[in-house]
């Protein structure tokens, strides 16, 4: 198993980190509170051992019951409000990286869906919308 040595921060910079993951172990989670806690319809995560993670910068943390029963911590900017990793609420052991903050999320393609059951029906039907490479100035006229 190839490690990988990842990095990221929020969006203002204040908060940074590294991480040691393997890359085979990025999962998509479409559960409820990953699409509402992230305001996307899916969040991309991989894991990292505590021994392999290495923060700067000062976070918040948002506790919160998981569809599982266990307490959960959402770890984000205070400034910023990136959300960076979440991790049990005690004696963690290992942090779940957010992909959507690192320099590396090209190369991290989710091995695993999670929760497919919550998963929002047009996802895949997306591909074949009508496209930009940046943001156009208007959206195709609506009919009714």
């Amino acid at each position: 198993m190839a490690l990988l040595d990842i990095h990221g921060k929020c969006h203002c910079g204040a908060v940074q980190f590294k991480a040691r993951i393997d890359p085979h172990r990025v999962m998509a989670c479409h559960c409820t509170d990953c699409q509402i806690l992230s305001g996307a319809p899916l969040r991309a995560g991989v894991a990292a051992t505590i021994e392999n993670f290495s923060l700067t910068g000062e976070v918040k943390e948002y506790i919160k019951t998981s569809q599982s029963g266990n307490l959960r911590a959402q770890v984000f900017c205070p400034t910023c409000a990136t959300p960076l990793f979440s991790k049990a609420a005690e004696n963690a052991t290992t942090v779940m990286v957010r992909v959507g903050c690192l320099a590396e999320k090209d190369q991290l393609k989710p091995a695993l869906n999670i929760w497919k059951r919550s998963s929002l029906r047009w996802l895949n039907e997306i591909e074949s919308l009508p496209s930009s490479q940046q943001q156009e100035v208007y959206l195709p006229a609506q009919e009714g």
